[in-house]
């Protein structure tokens, strides 16, 4: 059958099939089970106008247990069986296998890794976009570039920063951009200055940054002074607390890093294959991916700030800065915080852009990559579905904390 064909008479099944399912439904509740009519007629409205939103929601229900419950249970059990053996039970000896293997452990790492730089970058530069890109005239046009990766697919940008970091022999033209630039400094004033200086300085206003969020997040529990702190929010708060001093000290560590180090000039560099600098550059692709979406959000919160608190802001004298982190930063807050954690998910799902840049090789793991080869490559059910359990477990208490501050902002 011609696609277009086969197109339509999906569309019209899919439609027709809907329609039916829920006129013969409400036919089947009205006019047998329940019938408005004879000396129960109100108890039989009342029945069926209770089972009616069940009746409705049961396609909805039975795709998602059919779809994404049931996963789940089997994910679980194929994780505790083996294959080898005929799916025999065999308890947590795959979980055991799995902790055994160094894979595992530098996938976990990196993950944590990317859990705290890609989020908490994306929101900062989307915040930075959003604030600045509303004071400008060309704005909406500035935020239609900043937004466009979101169109791309992760292996399209995976592609695209594939070029960027490329490398060819010393004697060939550099097709790389971060290669070609490379090649330009030769260890005089400009090399100083792009290469150690203002590296030194991003690297200062980040740790500051990090210091601020860290203390601004741990305040309400060592010194409370009044503030009500939620009993599920403290564990939270000291891991971000936690993830803001690793930030620190690995800032530090590369500050003094980046004083001692010598650069070896005219040389290209294959960057993908550096360890533990290669995560971050291959960071930069989902960085640059998931800012547009953090400017979209963050600038409608911003626009729905009232004016009123920010000209009060004015007249008793603050000053820009004092205005954006002390009246405009609290109200939005919780959109901050759906942002984030909207990333965060993503980040815990991160697959393509490993897979299609590194594999996971020179140490570039990550546990979504890892359960890939397990299962696809390797075979091993049992030790790929431990690892998706580990994903999901990751993904559950983000989900959770959504939930509750979903309903806490309803109630």
């Amino acid at each position: 059958m011609d696609a277009a064909l086969l197109g339509l008479a999906t569309i019209i099944i899919g439609v027709g099939g809907c329609l039916g399912y829920f006129y013969f439904s409400n036919q089947l509740l009205d006019k047998v089970l329940f019938p408005a009519k004879g000396e129960h007629a109100g108890r039989n409205i009342n029945r069926a106008n209770l089972i009616r939103p069940w009746i409705f929601l049961f396609p909805a229900i039975f795709a998602l247990g059919l779809y994404l419950a049931y996963p789940v249970f089997a994910t679980l059990w194929y994780s505790v069986t083996d294959r080898d053996q005929g799916g025999a039970f065999v308890g947590f000896a795959n979980y055991s296998q799995m902790f055994d293997e160094p894979k595992f452990w530098e996938a976990l790492r990196n993950n944590i890794l990317w859990l705290i730089v890609v989020p908490a970058a994306s929101t900062a530069f989307g915040l930075l976009a959003a604030q600045l890109t509303d004071r400008i005239k060309w704005g909406s046009i500035a935020k239609s570039m900043i937004f466009m990766p979101m169109a791309i697919s992760f292996v399209g940008a995976s592609v695209i920063f594939k070029l960027i970091y490329d490398t060819r022999p010393v004697d060939q033209n550099q097709i790389g951009v971060l290669n070609a630039v490379w090649l330009q400094f030769d260890g005089g004033a400009g090399s100083f200055l792009i290469l150690r200086l203002v590296p030194i300085c991003i690297l200062l206003i980040f740790a500051m940054v990090a210091a601020y969020v860290g203390w601004s997040l741990m305040r309400p529990v060592i010194k409370p002074e009044g503030q009500k702190v939620s009993t599920l929010s403290i564990p939270l708060r000291i891991v971000a607390g936690l993830g803001a001093a690793f930030l620190i000290v690995q800032s530090v560590q590369s500050i003094l890093g980046l004083g001692t180090a010598s650069f070896p000039y005219g040389v290209p560099q294959t960057w993908l294959t550096i360890p533990f600098w290669n995560s971050f550059f291959l960071m930069i692709v989902l960085i640059w991916i998931q800012t547009g979406f953090a400017m979209v959000i963050l600038s409608a919160a911003l626009r729905g700030i009232p004016e009123e608190t920010i000209e009060a802001a004015i007249v008793d004298g603050a000053n820009p800065f004092q205005v954006f982190f002390k009246i405009k930063m609290p109200q939005i807050a919780s959109t901050i915080v759906v942002v984030w954690t909207t990333i965060t998910l993503v980040v815990l799902k991160v697959f393509d852009i490993v897979f299609a840049m590194t594999n996971g090789q020179w140490e570039t793991q990550v546990l979504a990559n890892y359960m890939y080869d397990k299962l696809f490559r390797a075979n091993d059910w049992g030790v790929g579905s431990a690892s998706a359990m580990v994903i999901m477990l990751l993904v559950s208490p983000i989900l959770i904390w959504n939930v509750y501050n979903a309903r806490k902002e309803m109630r």
